[in-house]
């Protein structure tokens, strides 16, 4: 295994015009970033980033008069990292006791990639804290599971998904060095020289944390195994439930880890107002490689939500 620079916790606590705390929740401790006052927009980052991936958009987002928790999902950053409580049914109650937590009763919840997945269940999982969800980088969980199925392009385009599954190698991979960041990240960006080395080393250097790697890996090996167990069954039962908050979706016509033709059909689960926007020469991480479309965005649609 390749040798690389020992990294602490300390790493991923970056200064800015933010507040770092942290949040005992749900039988764990969460590391959340918090800014600004206002009604509550919670942000849930993505793989194989850390609450970092929104730093553009804490800043634009308190602007515009809302108060920001960009927050560590389990096992990523400076959160707890467990050994259990990788299903979807855990991280939906982590986010809900993390809004209660900060004093509110509930907030708009916005996520990209697997914090999208989350964000999607949060109105099934969680509707009493849910007031909105936007989902960047991933259409709803069950459109998804469909795609996943039936298209041999995105069977093909999950390949990453499936080497997930062995045991230990992954892990390796992971803390060897940036190169799978890099790999990874660059396959997936609709962008060209996309992500710039310093920003690879950095969500490099995040995992090499302990435990992360094998957190990390723990979310895609729990949506892959629980396909024929019952909890995964339950899963797609709760998630049949039509939709009824307002919905945001956004997807980049170059995302190489969710193909544009598999992100179509998220508003046949929602019955409330839905909202679908296409970013063109956009790949995977709607929220970096497009930062100042991804604000407008954000804040244009969470100015209708009062309305």
């Amino acid at each position: 295994m390749a040798s690389h620079p020992t990294v602490d916790v300390s790493s991923v606590l970056l200064d800015g015009p933010w507040n770092h705390r942290f949040v005992a929740a749900n039988g764990a401790r969460f590391h959340v970033v918090e800014a600004g006052t206002g009604p509550l927009v919670v942000l849930l980052h993505g793989f194989p980033e850390f609450w970092w991936a929104w730093r553009a958009q804490i800043p634009a987002l308190v602007a515009a008069g809302y108060r920001v928790a960009a927050m560590d999902l389990r096992g990523y950053g400076a959160s707890d990292k467990p050994p259990q409580g990788y299903d979807t049914f855990t991280l939906a109650a982590d986010v809900a006791a993390v809004i209660r937590c900060l004093g509110e009763r509930s907030a708009t919840v916005v996520g990209h990639g697997w914090g999208g997945w989350i964000a999607w269940s949060m109105p099934s999982m969680q509707p009493d804290v849910t007031r909105a969800v936007a989902s960047l980088g991933m259409p709803h969980p069950l459109v998804m599971r469909q795609a996943s199925a039936r298209s041999a392009r995105q069977i093909r385009a999950n390949r990453y998904l499936f080497a997930l599954q062995r045991p230990f190698v992954p892990e390796r991979q992971m803390v060897a060095g940036p190169r799978y960041v890099r790999k990874l990240m660059s396959a997936w960006s609709g962008r060209p020289a996309w992500p710039p080395g310093e920003l690879s080393q950095q969500y490099a250097d995040a995992l090499t944390l302990p435990f992360v790697a094998h957190s990390t890996a723990e979310y895609y090996r729990w949506v892959v195994r629980s396909v024929m167990r019952s909890d995964g069954r339950r899963y797609v039962s709760r998630l049949s439930q039509p939709i009824g908050v307002p919905v945001l979706h956004v997807q980049g016509d170059s995302d190489g880890c969710v193909l544009p033709s598999s992100a179509l059909g998220s508003q046949a689960w929602c019955s409330g107002p839905y909202e679908e926007v296409t970013l063109p020469q956009v790949g995977h991480f709607v929220p970096e490689e497009a930062p100042d479309q991804t604000n407008d965005l954000l804040i244009r649609w969470l100015s209708t939500l009062s309305e």
